[in-house]
């Protein structure tokens, strides 16, 4: 196995093992999957940057799941009173997604456990020679 082979297993282990220790978290306290946590991080940022609402497709892209599953996701979402869709004024055709105030407050109180299982995960991966340079590169990035 090459050397970027090898970075690249690690890598991987790496995110699925903090991904379940998010998940785990947030569905315990939260009753929220990652996915979920993800979709409302994204869609109540949706108007940061750039005016206006992400299409469908740009949020499938930023949750890394394919349009129907995140369409999917969104209907599921919006049963639970998390998320709510309105058509364009300006285009019928266009759906917008937007956070409800429900979703909002869950995010809230979501991100503490969030970020605290990230940071736990983080710390215990430092411990393994494996995944130490990959988190010492993450915590470059977010300086």
């Amino acid at each position: 196995m090459t050397a970027l082979a090898q970075h690249w297993c690690a890598l991987s282990a790496l995110h699925e093992r903090i991904a379940d220790r998010i998940g785990r978290r947030l569905e315990a306290e939260h009753g929220l999957s990652v996915r979920e946590f993800s979709l409302l991080t994204v869609l109540s940022r949706q108007y940061e940057g750039k005016a206006g609402h992400l299409q469908m497709r740009e949020v499938a892209e930023a949750i890394v799941l394919s349009q129907s599953a995140t369409t999917r996701l969104v209907t599921r979402m919006e049963d639970r009173g998390l998320l709510a869709r309105t058509i364009c004024k300006d285009d019928r055709r266009g759906i917008y997604t937007n956070v409800t105030e429900a979703g909002h407050r869950l995010l809230a109180a979501a991100r503490p456990t969030h970020d605290g299982a990230l940071a736990e995960a983080l710390d215990e991966a430092r411990a393994n020679p494996d995944f130490k340079p990959l988190v010492e590169a993450l915590e470059r990035i977010g300086a």
